[in-house]
């Protein structure tokens, strides 16, 4: 903890459901009002909530997107870099975001660390799976960067890898919207939500809920993917709590 920092209470009402999750952010999540990089202030308002989180004595694991800086995909699609070098780049942004993460939720005297795919000793640990499980167990938030360090792999892929190799309870995706719909609700007024889907309707269904390489991979490990909206306050807290709240994707 920070010096000075006071000691945050945990939010009142209820034990937590869950023990360990992995909580999978968007890159997008971070814009705020602006059009490219991360808002200051909404990192602050995502790490008091984490913190709340924390407090209640649950070990938390982040994965962070990296659109808010650069998309490799869509930039190798229109031709302007390879595939390959567009991925990289994605990873370093996913870099800088935790970074960013780091230092917010330090600031509120969250004790954190960094841990990168892509060796960059300078700036983050290595991605050593017993060293992250370790540090989740000292208490301490382990914001996982670089993705899975390989091409070709989505952030959604690397979140739910992670949460295998940490034994994770959930997958948490936090997102823009309250749940999984049968449509995207923000273009269609009749768009109906899901409480619960199993992995197969997911797929055959083709809801834009996360990779099929993500979801297969946590259909075959039986990892629970919790979908719910970020933007209301206090949702991380009422997910970890086992409130009735977001789209459950289970067997």
């Amino acid at each position: 903890m920070g010096a000075g920092e006071p000691s945050r209470v945990p939010p009142a009402g209820g034990e937590p459901r869950y023990r360990r999750i992995l909580l999978k952010l968007s890159g997008e999540a971070l814009l705020g009002a602006r059009e490219f990089g991360v808002d200051p202030a909404v990192v602050q308002a995502i790490s008091r909530e984490i913190a709340d989180v924390h407090a209640l004595g649950v070990q938390v694991g982040m994965v962070l997107g990296g659109g808010n800086i650069f998309r490799g995909v869509q930039t190798a699609a229109r031709g302007g870099v390879d595939r390959v070098t567009g991925d990289q780049m994605g990873m370093l942004a996913t870099v800088m975001n935790s970074l960013a993460f780091q230092d917010g939720l330090e600031a509120i005297g969250v004790e954190t660390r960094v841990l990168s795919a892509v060796a960059m000793p300078q700036l983050a640990e290595p991605f050593i799976r017993r060293r992250a499980i370790r540090h989740l167990e000292k208490g301490r938030i382990v914001i996982l960067a670089a993705g899975t360090g390989n091409p070709y792999f989505t952030t959604d892929t690397a979140a739910a890898l992670r949460a295998m190799e940490l034994r994770a309870e959930v997958l948490m995706k936090a997102t823009k919207v309250d749940g999984i719909y049968d449509k995207d609700p923000k273009q269609h007024a009749d768009a109906v939500m899901f409480p619960e889907l199993s992995y197969r309707e997911v797929m055959s269904r083709r809801l834009a809920v996360m990779d099929a390489t993500a979801i297969t991979l946590c259909m075959d490990n039986r990892m629970p993917i919790l979908v719910f909206n970020l933007t209301r306050p206090g949702s991380i807290v009422a997910a970890v709590k086992g409130e009735a709240i977001g789209s459950i994707v289970k067997e």
